[in-house]
């Protein structure tokens, strides 16, 4: 019958041989976090970002502001109006729609159009930051996704203030107008600099390799 160590101790004394036991290790080389799989998982965020990021612009600005044109008579939304518009447009906008179409327009800008551009934002400045290494470089391509998220949020609530006003001054429209025609230069520049980081990403690997 074999004997316990405490057996063996009692019996034998301090120099009781006590058989050793090999722990398994605690931490699994299978699953320990790496640069790869790190990278990995930031690729798979960006992807998911990306699709919805994709979904996101063709429900706003494809499918909900074109629906929204049966409450205006087939005036465009000031939101989709890439250079933008003037008071006389917004008279005869304000004229078309009335208080129920407007707070649909206001109800879009609170849901989609504010998902929208935060949802791009974050996943454009994973895709710069993964792929761009130079620290000055990599903020100044930042800049871009950031600037857009912060003109279309407030683009937005200008759009609705506007629309709301019984007789919207040329300075309110001006800033409205404004805010749009520089939210679609900054989402035109922030997918451009996104395509360079990935293309930079590319050569740097080719170059190593």
């Amino acid at each position: 019958m074999a004997k316990t160590p405490a057996q063996r101790i009692k019996k034998h004394g301090a120099k009781a041989v006590v058989p050793q036991h090999n722990l398994p290790p605690v931490i699994n080389p299978t699953t320990a976090r790496t640069p790869e799989k790190a990278q990995s998982n930031s690729n798979l965020i960006v992807i998911a970002g990306v699709v919805a990021s994709l979904f996101l612009f063709w429900y706003l600005h494809l499918l909900t502001m074109d629906q929204l044109t049966q409450l205006s008579g087939g005036l465009a939304m000031p939101d989709s109006l890439f250079g933008g518009f003037d008071p006389g447009y917004v008279g005869q906008l304000q004229a078309a729609m009335n208080s129920e179409a407007r707070g649909q327009l206001n109800y879009v800008h609170k849901t989609a159009g504010t998902l929208f551009p935060l949802i791009f934002g974050f996943t454009w400045l994973l895709l710069i930051g993964t792929n761009v290494a130079r620290k000055a470089l990599r903020w100044a391509l930042w800049a871009l996704p950031l600037l857009f998220v912060v003109v279309r949020l407030w683009g937005n609530g200008a759009i609705d203030g506007m629309m709301a006003s019984e007789g919207p001054d040329a300075g309110q429209v001006a800033l409205a107008s404004g805010l749009t025609v520089a939210g679609w230069i900054l989402l035109v520049l922030s997918l451009l600099a996104g395509a360079g980081a990935v293309l930079l990403s590319a050569r740097r690997k080719k170059a190593a390799g």
